[in-house]
């Protein structure tokens, strides 16, 4: 167990059909063909684990100029990021006590428009990017082709930035955190597991799981979101061994009531 406290940063919000998040959330019956799309928000979040040895930066969030251009129109509307310059990376680091100087490395679950905003604040600094190989081939292969992931923006991660590569399924390079990949919503989705002394083990799934109908009732993401169906499953499967194992508690990427319980943090 190691002696580290986790930051939760909000990052704002984003507003999408529920059928992104949750396949076949809305479904039409004989009585009613056309039901009413659940149409909410999710929350936008990153982490700072200070740690002893050093400050990790879990995620950069969306960008601040999503709206005004930054995300093209099609991404913006199903998407739609409406409070994303409200919170700044460097804004919002500042409010909870951290300067972007005082970043040593950053982790990066995958680089999804939502996720890798704000990697332009390291550009040409030597702060360590850390994100898989099969991530970062999958993101400039979907960014320069129309195959992949239409998910990726190439002005997001295509930066003079020092890639830190995971190679491996599981990789240890701090003290009881571990980098684990957990293939099926991109194949190089990374999530964490971090063993906290006085809080126990939380495993941070990243993307992997959305919300809790995902992880509780095994309902897969939405399709289009949805790289690998059967590597979703068995990444699903190797979260809950590991929830059994380290009497873990597992964090979700976007489900807005979980949110509310988690961010105050751990170990503050």
């Amino acid at each position: 167990m190691v002696d580290a406290s986790i930051d939760v940063l909000y990052r704002g919000a984003l507003e999408c059909d529920q059928n992104y998040m949750i396949e076949g959330e809305t479904l039409g019956t004989k009585n009613e063909p056309n039901p009413d799309l659940t149409y909410d928000e999710i929350p936008v979040w990153n982490l700072v684990i200070d740690h002893p040895k050093g400050t990790i930066l879990w995620d950069t969030g969306s960008h601040h100029d999503a709206l005004e251009g930054h995300w093209p129109e099609e991404l913006a509307q199903a998407f739609y990021p409406y409070d994303a310059h409200e919170y700044p990376l460097d804004e919002v680091l500042e409010e909870h006590g951290y300067g972007l100087e005082d970043i040593d490395y950053v982790f990066q679950t995958h680089l999804h428009l939502d996720h890798a905003g704000g990697l332009e604040f390291f550009d040409g600094t030597d702060v360590p990017i850390f994100v898989h190989e099969r991530e970062l081939k999958f993101a400039y292969y979907s960014a320069k082709t129309d195959k992949g992931s239409g998910a990726y923006i190439l002005e997001d991660f295509d930066h003079d930035l020092n890639w830190r590569v995971l190679h491996r399924d599981r990789e240890q390079h701090f003290e009881d955190v571990e980098f684990v990949r957990f293939p099926g919503h991109t194949p190089g989705l990374t999530g964490t597991m971090v063993h906290l002394d006085g809080d126990g083990t939380v495993v941070f799934t990243g993307d992997q799981v959305y919300q809790s109908p995902n992880y509780e009732d095994e309902q897969p993401l939405g399709a289009s979101l949805l790289w690998g169906k059967t590597e979703w499953y068995e990444s699903l499967r190797r979260i809950k061994e590991f929830e059994r194992r380290h009497d873990a508690a597992v964090v979700y990427g976007h489900d807005a009531d979980q949110f509310e319980e988690i961010r105050e943090g751990w170990g503050q």
